[in-house]
């Protein structure tokens, strides 16, 4: 994992989300569809897309638009992750552009939240217990394991206040993305034992220990209106602007860096798609003197706290080398 570049990952779970325009395609559909070719059963599947896909999306305004080199089309949801306003955020915006791809800032470490109903995730986020401690100690080494446990402590502090488990919207975007046809769903966040070792390794040892010391003591009430108010940019570079100032190293590796590589996520995913030929459905099969295959732009749906959307717009047209930050 360390050292090298992570290709986009996509959840391993079974859903109705397809793997994409290159996937199979249903044999058995209703009425007479169950005759068609792959090729032709994939083309009426797409038009069927295409006709919900709205040319001019009526979009939230957590919604940030960007566009690639070759005319792909990338929607980025900027959230607040403990909202309700967020999941229908989510939900409005898959709905409006049904995308080829939908990306969501979690890694591998993390996809079990997908599949955990809202009770489960919320007792889980509450139990911060000696087993927990063990686990991200083996996963992580003792200081970035400890460093875990209380980050999650933050978290548990943030759910006990809200009665509100984290993520909604990522389950949210995996919902609506298996009710898309040919949609995939990829992983696009940093693996969080980088960020925890790269954030460790990053501070001095009394920054460590000030770190550690503030976020034990951390019980300050939280409403639901100062979570929503995250939502809005002034208070949120506001609150980074503060960050910065105490932890700059600790903002480089747990904000700055993810927010390239989410970047590079997005614009791994924003790829022109391949579509099949005319002639596949009629037997013809490859010949030199087959037509090219037609390629389209693709529309993406990036799934992100709101904090890294200033990071991915400005990382957008420059060039990216994600091997540094991955060792």
């Amino acid at each position: 994992m360390e050292g090298e570049e992570q290709p986009p990952q996509e959840a391993d779970m079974e859903t109705g989300v397809t793997s994409g325009a290159s996937a199979s395609v249903p044999r058995v559909l209703s009425g007479e569809a169950q005759n068609l070719s792959d090729a032709d059963a994939f083309s009426l599947l797409l038009e069927m897309k295409l006709k919900r896909r709205r040319e001019q999306p009526n979009l939230p305004r957590t919604v940030t638009q960007l566009v690639a080199e070759d005319g792909s089309r990338v929607y980025v949801v900027g959230t607040a992750h403990f909202s309700d306003d967020s999941k229908r955020d989510v939900v409005k915006t898959i709905r409006e552009v049904q995308p080829d791809v939908v990306v969501v800032e979690l890694c591998q470490y993390r996809v079990s939240m997908l599949k955990m109903d809202e009770r489960t995730l919320l007792r889980e986020a509450k139990e911060v217990s000696l087993e927990k401690l063990q686990q991200a100690v083996r996963q992580n080494g003792l200081m970035s394991g400890l460093m875990q446990m209380l980050l999650l402590k933050v978290s548990a502090h943030i759910t006990e206040q809200l009665g509100m488990a984290p993520g909604g919207e990522f389950r949210e975007a995996f919902k609506e993305a298996s009710k898309v046809p040919f949609c995939k769903f990829h992983l696009g966040d940093r693996p969080i034992p980088v960020t925890f070792k790269r954030a460790i390794a990053a501070l001095s040892f009394w920054q460590k220990v000030k770190l550690a010391w503030g976020l034990c003591f951390l019980s300050d009430p939280i409403s639901k209106d100062d979570v929503e108010r995250c939502k809005q940019k002034d208070l949120l570079e506001q609150m980074m602007a503060e960050m910065i100032g105490e932890f700059p190293d600790l903002h480089r590796t747990i904000v700055s860096e993810r927010d390239i590589y989410l970047t590079y996520m997005l614009r791994q995913a924003a790829r022109r798609l391949e579509l099949p030929r005319a002639s596949e459905g009629e037997g013809e099969g490859e010949s030199d003197g087959a037509e090219p295959r037609k390629c389209v732009p693709s529309v993406v749906v990036g799934v992100v706290g709101m904090g890294h959307v200033p990071g991915i717009e400005k990382n957008w047209s420059t060039d990216l080398n994600i091997q540094e930050i991955m060792t």
